[in-house]
Parts: structure tokens; sequence; C-alpha cells
């Protein structure tokens, strides 16, 4: 059974951009995107572990603010020749509030 764990509110988190959190061990970027889906990954790329909440949201995917690595935000997979992965967590929102299972 998972457990679900309420994180932040689905307006705290602006349209194409990111907003970190930490939970217990993890520090973690909520991603929204234009059309309101949530994705959370670790927050740090698989390149050189740069932030990355603090990079560009764009088509489904988030692009790293130090070396440009492409990342997909569903899969957490490094899009391009360069391979690799961060890790994801499944969310949800429910009534205007982001959950997140661990």
């Amino acid at each position: 059974m998972k457990h679900w764990i309420d994180v932040a509110g689905l307006e705290d988190i602006p349209r194409q951009k990111a907003r970190l959190v930490r939970t217990g061990y993890h520090k973690l970027a909520l991603f929204r995107t234009e059309t309101d889906e949530v994705f959370a990954v670790e927050d740090a790329c698989p390149h050189m572990h740069g932030p990355l909440s603090q990079g560009t949201v764009h088509d489904g995917s988030v692009t790293c603010p130090c070396h440009n690595w492409k990342i997909d935000l569903a899969s957490g997979k490094v899009l391009g020749s360069e391979g690799g992965a961060t890790r994801t967590f499944q969310t949800r929102v429910r009534s205007g509030r982001v959950l997140l299972s661990l």
C-alpha cells in the first residue's frame, strides 16, 4: 500500500516552473506544466548534480541550468546521447493539493 504525503498546494508551483521541497532524506523538485500536470524528480542532474529545480521547463522536460542536459520529467531519463537518469516520484493532485508517494 502506498503512503501519500501532502507536500504543496498546486498554486504554490508556478506553471512551467519548479518548487523545491525537502521530505526526510529527499530534496525534490516539483514541476508544474502548462496543463497543470505535476512531476517530482530528485533535485540533482545525473551529470554533475546540478539543481534541476532551477532549470527551464519545456515540452514535458527540464533542461539543467549547469550544462544543458535535458531530462524527461515523467521518466527521469536523460534525453540525448549522454544517458543516465534521475530518480522520479509519483504525484497526484487532489483538491488543489500535491501529494507525493515516497
